[in-house]
């Protein structure tokens, strides 16, 4: 089934700000809150579809992605990682510390939160990018420590609670007739207090360990585009979810193609018989050799479109198109009968129809002729 559009799921235009898309997101994220409807798999799977439409239109690089490539743009061939995968973990405070976060200075627990984005650079061939592949990939991640079981502590101690917060992670200001939460300046929003910090991690909780990947490259995709890997990123604290990892395109220069959007382009060489009488001539693609027809009286430069044989969008599935570019080659190294032949051509030129068979030339000459009388006048 095709996944719903996300201005559609939030109810927005595709014009929409950035305050407009909170408040819509607000507006539907706790009317179909799951702790406001309890055993109701619609809302559920609704709650889902709000939360990653929001996260996708309120990012503006992610927005701009979407815009130009709709879902494509961060699909990913594994059937338990396509996609998004969007946790319902959170309250009705979280939906209001995302929306109004900035306006009220409410912050998150520092200790409790997402883990972080992460971007992987892969360098492609143009044929691995335009057939698609499989690529496995080394990662590193920051993780729980398996020393100190991600408490941050050496073994044999625990943390202690802040006498500042009381083990809340904020504490409460009062301004006039406002009161005020902001996080714990002793534990930095934890509530806890490492006193003796583990030797490995030194207190974080988590160490970098390598993560290996088998990453599908799906067939089209081109110089620049990036995949969302969902849940591939670096691992969130106190139980909550990971955060995503970028796998961002960059592909080889090719020696033969030239890809601009699905079209390749290339350089032909013919001799200047074949331009002059025409032919056929073989030519690469990706996908092997095929015929070529050159017509009769071919000039450098012309261009020929083998429809079909470019690459296949990755956004709507149409095939471009091959473009060679001919280039009409001077012989050299020629022995003496091809001299001799070459100088009985050239004569011919000279005769009654010279100017029919180099229309160009004359053309040129006539415009230089024409230029000079004017500067004599």
């Amino acid at each position: 089934m095709a996944k719903l559009d996300y201005y559609e799921i939030l109810g927005v235009s595709k014009n929409s700000g950035e305050r407009e898309i909170k408040k819509a997101y607000k507006r539907l994220a706790i009317k179909f809150h799951p702790d406001r409807n309890p055993g109701n798999s619609n809302a559920e799977k609704k709650f889902k579809e709000i939360k990653e439409a929001y996260e996708i239109l309120s990012n503006p690089k992610k927005r701009t992605m979407y815009d130009q490539y709709g879902h494509a743009a961060f699909e990913q061939g594994h059937s338990n990682h396509s996609g998004f995968s969007t946790t319902v973990e959170g309250d009705f405070g979280e939906i209001f510390s995302d929306v109004f976060g900035d306006i009220f200075g409410n912050k998150r627990n520092t200790k409790t939160r997402r883990g972080s984005d992460l971007q992987y650079n892969i360098e492609l061939s143009l044929e691995e990018a335009v057939k698609g592949t499989t690529k496995e990939i080394r990662v590193p991640i920051l993780a729980k420590c398996d020393i100190c079981n991600g408490s941050g502590s050496k073994p044999g101690t625990t943390p202690t609670t802040c006498r500042t917060c009381r083990g809340h992670g904020q504490i409460q200001m009062q301004q006039g007739f406002f009161t005020i939460q902001q996080t714990c300046p002793t534990c930095h929003g934890g509530g806890k207090i490492i006193q003796y910090p583990c030797n490995t991690c030194r207190g974080n909780g988590k160490t970098k360990k390598p993560k290996i990947l088998s990453i599908k490259i799906p067939p089209g995709i081109d110089n620049g585009d990036r995949i969302r890997l969902s849940g591939k990123g670096e691992e969130g604290t106190n139980r909550m979810y990971n955060g995503d990892l970028y796998i961002q395109i960059q592909i080889k220069k090719h020696p033969i193609f030239e890809r601009e959007n699905n079209n390749l382009y290339c350089e032909v060489p013919i001799n200047f018989s074949i331009a002059a009488l025409g032919g056929e001539i073989e030519v690469p693609t990706l996908n092997g050799k095929i015929g070529l027809k050159i017509p009769a009286e071919t000039q450098s430069g012309k261009l020929l479109r083998m429809r079909g044989k470019g690459v296949k969008s990755i956004r709507d599935g149409r095939q471009g198109d091959l473009i060679c570019r001919v280039v009409v080659e001077t012989p050299v190294r020629l022995n003496e009968k091809q001299k001799q032949l070459l100088k009985e051509l050239e004569s011919s030129f000279s005769g009654p129809s010279g100017n029919k068979n180099s229309p160009r030339s004359k053309s040129f000459f006539d415009g230089v002729k024409k230029f000079f009388d004017n500067l004599t006048r």
